[in-house]
C-alpha cells in the first residue's frame, strides 16, 4: 500500500485540487504503471473520479470518472489495453483515453484495423522516454507530490525531486 498527498495545479483544465490517496499495488502490478495510473488520476481529475477495478478486471479501467447518477462518464485505461476493451469502454462513456507508459507506436499498433467504436475520439497520452521509469525510482510508501501542468508540460515534484516531461497526445484515426 502507497500513500499520496497529491497538490494539483493544471491550470491548462482550471483545475486546482489538494487530496490524499492510498494506492494499492497489485502483485502483477509494476512501479511504472502504477505511477501513470497515479499520473492519469490527477491529470484527468474531476468529480466523480476513482480507481477502477484491478489490474486484471474487464469490467471497469484503470481510473473512471462517474457523474451524480453513476454513469461513466471518463474511461481512462492505463498502459497498452486491448482493442475489446477500448471499444467497450467507447460505448459506455463520453470520452475514452489511454496513458501509456510505453513506446505509444508499440501500444497503438495492435489496434490498427481493429473495430473500435469512436476510435477517432480516443486519445492517447504519453511521457518523454525515460520519464516514467524516473520518476517511479523516487517512490516510498509515503509519498509527496505536486503536479503542475501548463501548456501540455507536466512538472512533478515527487518526495523533494523535480522533473518535467511533455505529456505528448497521440490520436488513433
Amino acid at each position: 500500500m502507497y500513500t499520496f498527498d497529491v497538490q494539483l495545479a493544471d491550470t491548462d483544465r482550471g483545475v486546482y485540487e489538494d487530496y490524499a490517496l492510498r494506492v494499492a499495488q497489485h502483485p502483477s502490478e509494476t512501479d511504472a504503471y502504477m505511477l501513470t495510473r497515479l499520473l492519469a488520476y490527477g491529470l484527468e481529475y474531476a468529480e466523480g473520479i476513482a480507481f477502477g477495478g484491478t489490474v486484471s478486471s474487464t469490467e471497469e479501467p484503470a481510473v473512471l470518472v462517474r457523474d451524480l447518477t453513476g454513469l461513466i462518464t471518463a474511461w481512462i485505461e492505463v498502459g497498452a489495453p486491448d482493442a475489446e476493451r477500448l471499444h467497450y469502454g467507447s460505448r459506455i462513456a463520453e470520452r475514452t483515453v489511454v496513458y501509456t507508459h510505453r513506446d505509444p507506436a508499440k501500444v497503438m499498433a495492435p489496434w490498427a484495423d481493429k473495430r473500435i467504436h469512436r476510435s477517432s475520439e480516443i486519445r492517447v497520452y504519453s511521457f518523454d522516454p525515460g520519464f516514467i521509469d524516473s520518476a517511479a525510482a523516487l517512490l516510498d510508501r509515503r509519498n509527496t507530490i505536486t503536479m503542475t501542468v501548463t501548456e501540455g508540460t507536466l512538472y512533478l515534484d515527487l518526495n523533494g525531486t523535480s522533473l518535467t516531461t511533455a505529456v505528448h497526445e497521440h490520436e488513433l484515426a
